[in-house]
């Protein structure tokens, strides 16, 4: 299949599409604005739904119908969008359903800005609402693999039956790239036999409900997601691995930022300071093991943690390196990208650069 110039925003709901996913409920607000625009035209052509709810509220809610169903379902948002459809996303988590959630992340907080931050870190990887929950969280760095992991997510939401968050920021949304489609391998998922679609006298009907009065029931119920978080996190933790052995200074960073910390690294080697990027892929589940290894390699003197925020993974990254190795942060926000240059002197002021 020949490539073909798609913006990111409009190259995710394309896959969404071609994924299967045919119910598509969502408000507009930049700068994820192109989706809900991109379903509107297309969901006709394919016998989908496009519905633009009332609000964001609403819009989750009516992926939680349309998941029960057992039907592919999406929402997309920025930022504030999606923090008003939190408690719709612990409904879905509880009751157990798939659905997949698109946040091209702006600054913040409050109504903040239109440009791309990575500030929604801790709302995406902690549930960002209430109970005891995860959402698998993917985090592309191109809108090629924006495209392959949207389509992905509709599976991994089916076979772990859990909303999945495709993280970008307003960059990944808004750039144009070139993209292919078909390079995705579908996974193997298991029959919808949970879900409410009608018995036709053939069965008793499904249920689908998060709502455990006696605390015996809810405690089994939360263990039973528990234990399917920790399925996760074994069979679907991953990162890319940049230069990172035997080197000195070793930065961890996702999405577009880690784009930027591979020009860092050619910078680095251009004055003799070895650089490995870590890139979490999975910021949930986070690469925990896979950062661990390389942080304790001799060589290394120094973890960075390079964000679009004010240090919210660093947090992560702290845990896994566990006090082996110094971690150090540096990040620009409200909508500010940092050049490579800026990034590299910083590293370098901080660090004491190479041995």
């Amino acid at each position: 299949m020949a490539k073909q110039l798609m913006k990111g925003n409009e190259a995710i709901a394309e896959a969404a599409i071609q994924a299967g996913c045919r119910h598509f409920f969502g408000y507009p607000i930049t700068p994820q604005n192109q989706i809900p625009e991109y379903m509107s035209r297309r969901m006709p052509q394919v016998s989908g739904c496009f519905l633009q709810a009332e609000s964001e509220i609403a819009a989750i809610n009516m992926v939680y119908g349309a998941a029960g169903a057992g039907a592919r379902v999406m929402t997309s948002s920025s930022s504030p969008g999606i923090a008003l459809k939190q408690e719709g996303i612990s409904y879905i988590a509880g009751a157990r359903l798939p659905a997949v959630i698109v946040n091209i992340v702006r600054g913040g907080p409050g109504l903040g800005g239109i440009q791309p931050a990575q500030s929604d870190y801790f709302q995406s990887t902690r549930g960002g609402g209430h109970g005891d929950y995860r959402t698998l969280v993917l985090a592309p760095a191109s809108v090629q693999e924006a495209v392959e992991l949207t389509q992905e997510a509709f599976d991994l939401a089916d076979i772990y039956r859990i909303p999945v968050i495709v993280l970008g920021d307003g960059m990944i949304g808004q750039m144009m790239e070139p993209v292919e489609f078909g390079k995705y391998k579908k996974r193997e998922v298991p029959d919808k036999e949970w879900a409410s679609t009608g018995t036709e006298g053939k069965r008793k009907p499904n249920i689908i409900n998060s709502l455990f009065i006696d605390p015996d029931d809810l405690e089994k119920e939360n263990i039973k997601l528990m234990n399917t978080y920790e399925e996760i996190a074994k069979n679907e933790t991953r990162a890319e691995i940049t230069n990172a052995e035997d080197c000195e200074i070793l930065i961890v960073a996702y999405g577009t930022t880690a784009r930027i910390v591979k020009n860092v690294i050619k910078i680095g080697e251009k004055n003799g300071v070895k650089i490995g990027l870590i890139r979490p892929i999975t910021l949930w589940p986070f690469p925990s093991e896979t950062i661990a290894k390389y942080a304790s390699q001799s060589s290394v003197n120094s973890v960075f943690s390079v964000e679009l925020s004010t240090g919210q993974m660093v947090d992560d990254v702290k845990i896994a390196v566990n006090g082996v190795k110094p971690v150090y942060f540096y990040g620009r926000t409200g909508g500010v990208v940092p050049l490579p240059e800026e990034i590299y002197e910083n590293v370098i002021k901080k660090t004491g650069g190479a041995k």
